[in-house]
């Protein structure tokens, strides 16, 4: 993996260097030593390692194909741009970017080969793993049904539920290459991992509320006993301040790109049915606070006549052009006027109404955990979960991102957010047996 991974590194900086001494070193007012260009050479490796490892690239055999040459191709295109800055610099003035262009989609051709053929290297040399699953109360079939659709990584082949007993258990344990410990209560869960860390068995965990909250947490060594601190407070000052100076650079940007985009959607909304362009709707955001959210109005008017429910994935009160719309993203659009107010940031977690949060709460207690800070236009769950992903997994994904809050976190989740404007179960609805705004899966997900 890590020969694969060095392997495009090294030929996305051979074709960099080849730029370089072709056609801007000889443009170079006063132009580098050997050593001087081997260094920028290197550091043109090492942003690429950087950015990669931002975009989560170079993971051999983890992400889809499709991903890989995303997260590639943006890391290529970062460490482009930063680049040509630098020989700006060097340069004192600038110098025609048009071979760093031609360099780039060379480096495209390069980072889809390298995927396919490194995909299939790894196939052939790791397949799947054989894996048991170690059940309790709740059957695993929605878990296996998610793992299936990567089978070149997980081979579900043994299911054992926790009434067999420890001892046939453990001995199955052994007959496995991996253990994934589903939904088990927090006592009987531990001894299991322990199990297979003593014998060192792959193990695979769905972690519960206390869990996530842990991964954010601080060790303290100033004793001979290990503690960790859980500070519980959200964001601090300092990354409160930063992120909301982004939010109103950004969506000022982005509301200028993005306005002839916004005038067509309005003019498609207005032009189909007459009725309002915008649909306005309360929605909560950080401390339980209300706001009123805009977006392209995607349904008909009296869509929410009979009360409030999630769309289905053929629901019938989605326009055809608010279909489009909503498998665009474009209807999210006018957020970012909510962002520029301050309701909203432009990363966390997305806004729930209020009727919605009401429900959900009934059955999962700490769902308002995701109130900590303020909503989002995209978040955590938005990237790495789906439309029609549970409530509870929504819950663990947000908090995923409030323990672990950091800058470069924001910064990767809103490049990341571009990814999924060309996946269409982003936008899929929920299941169309669903008859209401609550989930039937929702019970299931509870905290056990």
């Amino acid at each position: 993996m890590f020969v694969l991974a060095s392997l495009v590194v090294f030929a996305q900086s051979a074709l960099f260097a080849v730029v370089w001494y072709s056609y801007y070193r000889g443009l170079i007012f006063e132009p580098f030593w050997n050593k001087g260009n081997w260094v920028l050479i290197a550091m043109y490796a090492l942003l690429l390692i950087l950015f990669s490892r931002l975009f989560g690239g170079l993971r051999v055999g983890y992400l889809k194909r499709m991903d890989d040459i995303y997260s590639l191709t943006l890391a290529g295109i970062c460490t482009d741009i930063v680049i040509y800055l630098q020989i700006t610099l060097i340069n004192r003035w600038f110098l025609s970017p048009v071979p760093l262009l031609i360099m780039t989609l060379v480096q495209f051709l390069v980072i889809v080969v390298w995927t396919f053929g490194s995909r299939y290297l790894f196939n052939h040399l790791y397949g799947a793993r054989r894996m048991l699953v170690v059940y309790g109360d709740r059957k695993p079939d929605q878990l296996i049904r998610k793992m299936e659709a990567r089978k070149d990584k997980y081979n579900i082949s043994g299911q054992i539920h926790i009434s067999a007993g420890e001892k046939e258990i453990y001995r199955m344990m052994r007959e496995y290459e991996a253990v994934i410990i589903w939904d088990l209560p927090s006592q009987i869960r531990n001894r299991y991992l322990k199990y297979c860390f003593a014998h060192s068995i792959r193990c695979y965990i769905t972690p519960k509320i206390s869990d996530v909250i842990l991964t954010g947490t601080d060790r303290i060594h100033l004793f001979d006993t290990p503690l960790l601190v859980a500070r519980n407070i959200g964001l601090n000052a300092e990354q409160l301040a930063f992120k909301r100076v982004m939010d109103i650079v950004i969506s000022i940007i982005s509301i200028i790109i993005s306005s002839p985009i916004m005038l067509v959607c309005a003019a498609a909304v207005k032009a189909y049915d007459k009725g309002p362009v915008f649909y306005r709707q309360e929605r909560l955001t950080q401390n339980g606070k209300t706001f009123r959210i805009f977006k392209f109005r995607s349904m008909r008017v009296d869509s929410e006549s009979s009360g409030a429910r999630l769309a289905s994935k053929h629901d019938s009160r989605i326009t055809p052009v608010g279909k489009v719309l909503r498998n665009l993203h474009f209807d999210e659009l006018p957020q970012l006027f909510n962002v520029l107010a301050g309701d909203m940031s432009l990363v966390g977690p997305r806004p729930e109404r209020k009727e919605l949060m009401r429900e959900y709460q009934r059955e999962i207690p700490e769902f308002y955990y995701r109130l900590k800070v303020k909503a989002g236009l995209t978040g955590y769950a938005q990237v790495y979960g789906k439309y029609n992903t549970t409530p509870y997994d929504k819950l663990k994904l947000d908090l995923f991102y409030i323990e672990n809050y950091s800058v470069m976190l924001d910064i990767k989740l809103m490049f990341m957010t571009f990814r999924i404007l060309f996946q269409k179960e982003t936008s899929e609805g929920v299941d169309d047996r669903q008859a209401n705004a609550l989930l039937d899966s929702v019970r299931e997900e509870k905290d056990r």
